[in-house]
């Protein structure tokens, strides 16, 4: 992990300092406060803010449904209740902002979450630092044969150290490039620097602070820390997990059981199901689903 001086010595002076205050404080939110915590070779993800806890979500609910909620006996059935049914606005209630560091591949991944503010290192400003995201060999796989946007078999050896030869290779000499075209202040002829970041491969470290609802961040959880998300933005979505189960405990419980746990089946698949219960043998082609659908059913399944 890469945190410069100036980044370290804000986050110590930040964790030596508290202020009394009125608002809603999740204890366990506040253990995580600046920290930073370490994914991939040189990134980080830290919380800068948070607001709400579970009780401002019950508080929303209580506020919209009214009566509707009188059955409900405690917060935390209330809120098992509100994720079963796939109410959102009373998780709208609470928002984080994180300070995130990580490639640039990652990060135009990451966007396509349109629910977020973002704000991002500049690079027409400043200078990127000369960091690359660079996989472990065990990381490195050839492109599945079933899935289109997935890995499949890892590399040989042979063939992992060429590769990584290469990334290694290219992002020095693209960097170089990178700073030869910009060169130094004041001198003729020099690139500026909104041209020259051009040249930089997807594999650069960038950074953003990240602010968003707790609702759009679960769902952005359920895509991300999913098994078949991408390795390299599920290590950020599974640290950005171990917080928000800190932050809203009873949410996050409910989040893993009807969200991450759970299943949605389709007409069809609700229909097989029950065929199934009857001692029925249903078959792809009895099913009335595609391959690729009872495929997907047979692996929820097993």
């Amino acid at each position: 992990m890469s945190l410069t001086p100036d980044q370290q010595a804000e986050i110590e002076t930040l964790r030596s300092t508290s202020v009394p205050t009125l608002r809603a404080v999740s204890e366990g939110m506040e253990a995580h406060l600046y920290k930073a915590y370490p994914v991939l070779d040189h990134g980080f993800v830290r919380v800068i803010d948070y607001m709400g806890d579970d009780a401002a979500i019950c508080q929303a609910a209580r506020v919209s449904y009214g009566k509707g909620t009188k059955s409900v006996q405690n917060d935390e059935g209330l809120i098992r209740y509100l994720m079963r049914h796939w109410h959102s606005t009373p998780f709208e209630m609470c928002e984080i902002k994180l300070h995130v560091k990580l490639p640039v591949f990652v990060a135009r991944q990451w966007i396509r979450h349109r629910t977020a503010n973002v704000n991002e290192y500049s690079a027409r400003y400043s200078i990127l630092d000369r960091e690359f995201y660079i996989p472990q060999p065990e990381q490195l796989a050839a492109q599945s044969v079933i899935n289109n946007q997935g890995r499949g078999e890892p590399l040989s050896a042979e063939a992992s150290a060429r590769v990584l030869e290469i990334l290694k290779g290219d992002a020095a000499r693209c960097y170089d490039h990178y700073e030869e075209m910009i060169g130094k202040e004041g001198e003729p002829d020099n690139l500026a620097r909104e041209l020259a970041r051009m040249n930089l491969p997807a594999n650069i470290y960038t950074q953003w602070y990240w602010k968003v609802d707790l609702h759009n961040l679960l769902h952005f959880l359920r895509l991300r820390a999913d098994a078949h998300a991408q390795y390299e933005i599920r290590v950020y979505a599974d640290e950005i997990c171990k917080v928000v189960a800190d932050w809203v405990p009873a949410a996050y419980s409910a989040f893993e059981d009807y969200r991450m746990g759970g299943a949605t089946l389709s007409s069809k698949a609700l229909d097989v199901v029950k065929r199934m219960l009857k001692g029925e043998d249903v078959t792809q082609e009895s099913s009335g689903m595609s391959k690729g659908e009872w495929r997907e059913f047979r692996t929820l399944l097993d």
